[in-house]
């Protein structure tokens, strides 16, 4: 995945549904609050887990890992 497609993969559709998933761009609502913070590797899987709820697949939110000082 380059760098251009790590750029949000919001769609302007935003409307979270029943199980906290945007209908517009199938990332959670979590994910979508900490975008900015992700950083390249955690916004890889991110699209990762996307295509998986895409295809109907159950993907858990992507946790943001704690960086140690």
């Amino acid at each position: 995945m380059t760098d251009r497609q790590l750029v949000s993969p919001c769609v302007s559709i935003c409307a979270l549904d029943e199980e906290d998933i945007c209908v517009g761009c199938f990332r959670t609502g979590g994910e979508i609050s900490i975008w900015g913070l992700l950083s390249d590797d955690e916004k890889r899987e991110v699209f990762r887990r996307i295509d998986q709820r895409m295809n109907g697949e159950p993907a858990p939110c992507v946790v943001r890992k704690e960086k140690k000082p």
